[in-house]
């Protein structure tokens, strides 16, 4: 191998190196905290008030244990902080989405996901949403987030998401 050649290669070995180091310095969608990166087109930071900013900044969602409607520690954490922002920008109504795993009868998953909507939409009352804001809707296993057999996916389905404006379609 001559030196040409061992000079091309390794120049075509920085420009490798080099661009792998940039992008494993790159930013990934939710790495500064945000629960993704929304806003105007999904550059920057989300409009203050605006349901991205819910969104990103406050988190849209809580999750239950299997089979639960009991809201978690971390769950009420999450929807003191929805309850704050609700408070801050009054307007509008909020619609409380209720979700389920795979698992279990479409029947029983509609009823077990209208509970888990409820629970969540009792908790804002409390916390001083009126209760005239909020509406409930049950999606049950019919709009999962994660689709595999296994836990790590399930666990991801059982939620309550708050909406802001109309339901989501996902």
């Amino acid at each position: 191998m001559g030196l040409y050649e061992n000079a091309g290669r390794l120049k075509i070995a920085a420009i490798v190196c080099l661009a792998l180091s940039i992008g494993a310095c790159a930013k990934t969608p939710g790495e500064d905290g945000l629960a993704g990166m929304g806003g105007a087109g999904g550059h920057g930071r989300a409009i203050p008030g605006s349901a991205e900013d819910f969104a990103q900044n406050i988190g849209d969602r809580v999750f239950f244990e299997s089979d639960q409607t009991d809201l978690t520690p971390k769950a009420q954490a999450t929807l003191d902080g929805q309850a704050r922002w609700l408070q801050q920008y009054n307007r509008g109504e909020i619609t409380v989405e209720g979700h389920a795993d795979e698992r279990g009868t479409r029947e029983y998953n509609f009823a077990l996901g209208a509970r888990r909507a409820e629970s969540t939409k009792q908790y804002l009352i409390a916390r001083g949403i009126p209760a005239s804001r909020i509406r409930t809707i049950s999606y049950g296993k019919e709009h999962p987030v994660a689709t595999c057999n296994d836990i790590s996916c399930w666990s991801q389905n059982r939620r309550a998401v708050t909406v802001i404006g109309a339901p989501s379609q996902g």
